[in-house]
């Protein structure tokens, strides 16, 4: 008799009743049909929910929540009114404590399965001081398609304004935007700069941007902070350069807004998506807002990468000097250095820092900070980090006492494992946001390196993400 493969309990389009078991990663539910896996958003383990899958492969299905049977005791309130349809949060819906030991299980499972580690170092996550209002940056969208709310198409009251929305892309949506009532994931001006934004634009008949279209004025409304000198960027990104019409709506909100230190305009006129532009006009102040972290100062322009949680990266970049140990260090490198935040962090511990980036536009931007921090002893190379990184560049500036990786989600490529092999530095710091590629580039490492430690790090409440420290040391 020919054997055949068992066919899927589910099939696309089916509504079911499940129970949610786990909470996966990327803050979705798990239930499970004839031990087959379906993963749901906007669940809680303990929920009863009625479902509709929505994406079936050969191992697991994907469905959209259709009513909540019974809730789970894990449940609580959200915060915000758009919990569970907007992009920006995915756990307002469970605790906090719960959040954390979530994330904290997905760092340990991602050890255990992928990495193959049976004694794990790790220890509690270091949670965040504050679970809302903590993001230093915010890019709202424009957008002429609004997405309307469940509340707004039950109602028999006509919507206003349906074809003027400022927000947030619905997740999966491009071309559609939800029209924020409330954010709460940076300092609350920052949403009332939105709403005063909006309210202007509609006063004014100053017209949203069509993705599909390529008409409209207004594309993007991003709003930067600093925590510890209180200056604020407003970078309003449009379509043309239209000097009578952007001074006039920045006048209007330096007047409601005095805390405003700079106003930017940037101009994309381009289809991309993109809210850098092909060049930008500052309307007032310098242009650029100062942050610190520690005793290192930087400077942010428009579209310089910084860490999203000011304070979150403080409490990181600790966490890795810590790891340094008592004694100073003779050479570090710094892996993936971006715009050298940490490079420059570090070098209050170092003799000699080498940061090797592939982007050119950040190793100039690093270059600048380490000059505005007055560290001479720091060096910034530009190049593909498989390419780059090699005996040459080695030979021309020092073994490495210790490496410090802080890689993209997709981790480190396989000749970068083998020349840090090869060269053997005493310690490796491993920083990670995808707990899965550093389990796998750490298992990679583990025949010349023991995992000392394992240290999971909360930069983003309220969201599935979590980054992790790993401290290896040479056998």
């Amino acid at each position: 008799m020919s054997s055949q493969q068992a066919p899927s309990p589910v099939k696309k389009g089916r509504i079911l009743d499940l129970e949610i078991t786990a909470a996966a990663f990327e803050g979705k539910g798990l239930g499970k049909v004839d031990d087959y896996a379906v993963f749901v958003k906007n669940t809680a383990p303990g929920d009863r929910v009625r479902v509709r899958i929505i994406k079936k492969k050969k191992k697991y299905a994907e469905a959209v929540l259709l009513e909540l049977l019974s809730p789970s005791e894990e449940r609580i309130t959200p915060k915000c009114r758009h919990a569970g349809v907007c992009g920006g949060c995915t756990w307002q819906h469970i605790s906090y404590e719960k959040e954390l030991e979530y994330k904290s299980g997905h760092v340990r499972d991602h050890f255990q399965r992928i990495g193959g580690f049976k004694d794990l170092p790790m220890v509690p996550a270091i949670e965040a001081d504050h679970p809302f209002y903590y993001r230093n940056k915010m890019e709202y969208t424009f957008g002429d398609r609004r997405w309307l709310t469940d509340r707004e198409v039950q109602s028999d009251e006509p919507v206003e304004d349906k074809h003027f929305a400022l927000g947030l892309h619905v997740p999966g949506r491009y071309d559609r935007i939800l029209n924020l009532e409330e954010c709460h994931l940076q300092n609350p001006v920052s949403f009332r700069i939105l709403d005063t934004v909006r309210s202007y634009a509609l006063d004014h008949d100053i017209e949203p941007y069509n993705t599909h279209k390529h008409t409209g004025y207004l594309r993007n409304l991003i709003i930067r902070d600093s925590v510890h000198t209180g200056e604020l960027m407003v970078n309003l990104v449009t379509r043309e350069d239209d000097p009578e019409t952007i001074t006039a709506l920045a006048t209007h909100l330096k007047q409601q807004f005095p805390q405003i230190t700079t106003i930017v305009n940037t101009i994309n006129d381009t289809r991309s998506p993109s809210s850098e532009g092909r060049y930008r006009n500052i309307i007032s102040g310098p242009g650029f807002i100062q942050e610190h972290l520690g005793p290192c100062r930087f400077r942010i322009d428009p579209d310089t990468f910084f860490q999203t949680n000011t304070l979150q990266a403080e409490k990181l970049y600790d966490l890795v000097m810590q790891a340094l140990g008592d004694t100073r260090v003779s050479t570090l490198y710094d892996l993936y250095c971006g715009v050298g935040t940490l490079s420059i962090y570090l070098s209050q511990k170092a003799d000699k820092v080498i940061g090797i980036e592939l982007h050119p536009g950040a190793v100039e931007k690093a270059k600048e900070n380490a000059a505005d921090n007055d560290i001479g002893h720091a060096v910034f190379k530009h190049g593909d980090m498989k390419d780059i990184f090699n005996d040459d560049l080695v030979g021309q500036y020092g073994h490495p006492d210790v490496i410090i990786t802080d890689p993209p989600r997709a981790g480190m490529h396989e000749n970068v494992i083998n020349q840090i092999i090869s060269i053997a530095p005493g310690k490796i710091i491993y920083v990670s946001c995808n707990s899965s590629t550093q389990a796998r580039d750490i298992a990679l490492l583990s025949d010349h390196y023991e995992l000392k430690s394992l240290q999971p790090v909360d930069m983003f409440p309220r969201t599935y993400h979590i980054e992790s420290v790993a401290v290896l040391e040479a056998r």
